[in-house]
């Protein structure tokens, strides 16, 4: 793989100032945006009144532990414009969740948001390895998605030649890679892995592409996947952190020379870790949910939103600011199984020591009499597609979760092809107990 490093000079000077200087400027944009959702953001006026707090109590970043969270539910509770701090008309664009559960989650940019948006994602990409000159495939979804748009206007600010797949017709994005010759390739990690498969289908090894650097996020990965996928591609494998309601893609990223954790954008975006269950905020190095506050954001400004996503905060290394370790799921994506803990990463770590197992696979939970049980479906490799084969690879990943996680699973192995592909964020829970 190339030395992708950027050089010093290209930073932002923010980005290896000291933390005397990074601390200092987030206390001036956080005392800013914690005045500017209060003044024009009734929703944020009520919640810090009820709570018994007000902008003038903040004086330092730990006074910021005094004000209430936000959730999810208030933007659901909400819908669709009832958070915004700008009139309507001063919105640019609109982003969506995809709502499957309910009412989608609207998030609301300024034009002013949208150009910090592609700041921060080009900042990203530049940290992954990219540079001005490149050509960049994102395949990402494009749309209601954050991802594609998100993605695509970092890569235009930063200098690169935008190639828009999207995400689908998989057979045609390898074409393209083979024709376009990208540098960078944008999508969900578990996508990637579907035109993996397209790529060795079509007799055409992926090493010998002209990709330098995956960036991958939108979902959980473990660095089994990474190594996965930069020895089939011989290319860089990052990761990309984001979620609509604070932006989008780029609010954290991994520096491509030490992908050590992704360092988090701290002059836009201020972090906290708290305990899921009790809400106090825990020192750097502990694990617990990440939390973050919108330090420059005008149209949707964010205090203290819980992303329900596990990780811890370290020391920066590459650049001054912090990091956080890659999350390893969600505190809503748990899977509690007789009384034992279980993200979907686990699994993924597991079914990566069986040599047998494409990389592909999904957990289902289902009622077994009066117990709860697991069953995870995965997919043979063609050279162990036999039945023999998917015998034996069954009990070897049965085996693993059991001595490592400690379930017992059911294994279900089918052939080539046999597991449901995902054209962006994978679906790795199905929940059928109460089917």
């Amino acid at each position: 793989m190339k030395d992708l490093t950027p050089p010093r000079d290209s930073l932002d000077p923010i980005e290896i100032a000291s933390r005397d200087e990074i601390e200092a400027l987030q206390i001036a944009r956080l005392d800013r945006s914690l005045r500017h959702a209060y003044d024009n953001a009734p929703f944020y006026r009520a919640k810090f009144d009820a709570a018994g707090v007000h902008p003038d109590d903040f004086r330092s970043l730990a006074d910021l532990a005094k004000f209430p969270f936000t959730t999810k539910q208030d933007l659901r509770d909400t819908y669709p414009f009832g958070m915004l701090a700008v009139p309507r008309d001063r919105i640019a664009r609109l982003h969506a969740s995809s709502g499957t559960t309910g009412k989608p989650t609207v998030v609301g940019y300024t034009r002013n948001d949208l150009e910090v948006w592609a700041d921060v994602v080009a900042r990203s990409i530049r940290a992954s390895g990219g540079k001005a000159g490149d050509v960049a495939h994102i395949a990402y979804g494009y749309g209601l998605f954050t991802g594609g748009l998100g993605a695509h206007y970092g890569a235009e600010k930063l200098g690169c030649t935008v190639v828009p797949v999207s995400g689908g017709m998989t057979e045609r994005q390898v074409m393209l890679i083979q024709d376009f010759k990208p540098q960078i390739i944008m999508v969900t990690p578990s996508y990637l892995l579907s035109i993996l498969d397209a790529f060795r289908a079509a007799g055409i090894d992926p090493r010998d592409t002209s990709l330098d650097v995956g960036i991958f996020g939108a979902e959980p990965w473990t660095d089994a996947m990474r190594r996965e996928i930069e020895e089939a591609f011989d290319m860089h494998a990052v990761d990309i952190y984001g979620l609509s309601e604070i932006i989008g893609p780029g609010v954290a990223n991994e520096c491509v020379e030490t992908k050590d954790g992704l360092h988090i954008w701290e002059d836009h975006f201020y972090p906290e870790v708290i305990d899921p269950e009790t809400g106090a905020v825990l020192p750097d190095g502990e694990m617990g949910e990440l939390v973050f506050t919108t330090l420059t954001k005008e149209g949707l400004p964010m205090v203290r939103y819980r992303t329900r996503d596990l990780t811890r905060l370290l020391p920066g290394t590459a650049r001054s600011m912090r990091r956080m370790e890659k999350v390893t799921g969600r505190s809503d994506d748990m899977i509690i199984l007789r009384g034992v803990n279980i993200f979907p990463t686990q699994i993924e770590e597991q079914l990566f020591k069986c040599r047998g197992l494409a990389p592909h696979f999904q957990i289902e939970l289902v009622r077994a009499g009066r117990m709860d049980a697991m069953v995870v479906h995965a997919e043979a490799l063609p050279q162990a597609a036999d039945e023999t084969g998917r015998a034996t690879s069954a009990r070897e990943l049965a085996q693993h979760i059991k001595s490592v996680i400690g379930v017992t699973a059911e294994i279900r192995v089918a052939t080539p092809g046999g597991v449901a592909r995902s054209e962006g964020k994978a679906r790795r829970v199905v929940d059928n107990r109460g089917v």
